[in-house]
């Protein structure tokens, strides 16, 4: 029986462990706080993943190594490095493929559709250091040290989606309240379903096609106006007030939380127009994006 790591356990791991154990695989998931579901075939196990000989010995034997791996958003430029550090090096021990859960900063400012093919310029650090993690993987990939690949998704939608709609938009929408968002409302965003994301890093692991490049993760293009709209009339409540936050307001308050600050250095992604090609990963995989509606429903069904 093929036997799989997952390391994180937000919902991207958490439906990635899913359904390879759907499947009939083992799911052994790793995280701090030992969460994860509850399915027979998926053991939770609480660890520190940064503890590179313990990973190592809970990744022997595994056909894959996944990293879901998200810590506090403020502190990737410190923390990713020995985290993704760490993973990789269990992966190399074990004789595990690695498979990296990514996103899309690392390109920077780009015009048009971003293929995988676009060169890695961001100009922020978060971005920067996204961008790090996938080339010191592909450098081992290279070097016959292990098999890697990296699945970069845009802003998450979906049931247990942690984004910045998620967060900000899609509760005061269904309570019927006015909503400020960090982003402007009518230029087109690239959305990713956990779902399918979770479909695309199985898939990318399961082929032999999927290895030693990244992949863009099935990807919806829409505003936020659209989202929201659809959102609100999916549920049968009023249609949303939405307002883009200003630049004070996003100052003020960066004051109170560093999560806040960090908003600026993705200002090319939420108020210009950006958008993803995804066709790779459909036309080798048969990958494709959810209808906008169905990943809404799905959202609504579980709350």
């Amino acid at each position: 029986m093929p036997f799989h790591v997952v390391v994180g356990r937000g919902a991207t791991a958490t439906a990635t462990a899913l359904l390879l154990a759907d499947a009939g695989d083992r799911v052994r998931m790793v995280s701090r706080s030992g969460a994860g579901p509850s399915h027979p075939l998926v053991e939770r196990t609480e660890i520190d993943a940064t503890d590179t000989d313990a990973l190592s010995r809970l990744a022997e034997g595994a056909t894959t190594l996944f990293n879901a791996a998200a810590p506090a958003y403020n502190t990737w430029p410190e923390l990713l490095p020995p985290l993704f550090g760490s993973i990789l090096t269990a992966a190399e021990r074990s004789g595990a493929g690695y498979v990296m859960l990514g996103n899309l900063y690392g390109y920077g400012p780009v015009d048009g559709p971003v293929t995988e093919e676009h060169p890695l310029e961001a100009t922020g650090s978060k971005g920067r250091v996204r961008a790090e993690m996938w080339l010191r993987a592909k450098e081992a990939h290279d070097a016959g040290r292990v098999r890697a690949t990296e699945v970069r998704a845009g802003q998450f939608l979906g049931a247990g989606a942690y984004s910045i709609f998620t967060l900000l938009v899609q509760p005061k929408v269904l309570a019927g309240r006015p909503a400020l968002v960090p982003a402007a409302l009518d230029v087109p965003h690239a959305y990713s379903a956990i779902g399918d994301t979770a479909r695309a890093l199985v898939a990318v692991a399961r082929d032999e096609r999927g290895w030693g490049r990244p992949w863009h993760a099935p990807t919806i293009t829409a505003s936020v106006r659209e989202v929201a709209g659809r959102l609100a009339a999916l549920a049968g409540v009023p249609e949303p007030h939405l307002d883009t936050m200003t630049d004070r307001e996003l100052t003020l308050l960066g004051l109170g939380d560093p999560f806040w600050d960090e908003m600026w250095e993705t200002q090319h992604m939420s108020h210009r127009p950006f958008t993803v090609d995804s066709a790779a990963i459909e036309t080798t995989f048969g990958v494709g994006a959810s209808p906008l509606d169905d990943v809404l429903k799905e959202s609504l069904s579980r709350m």
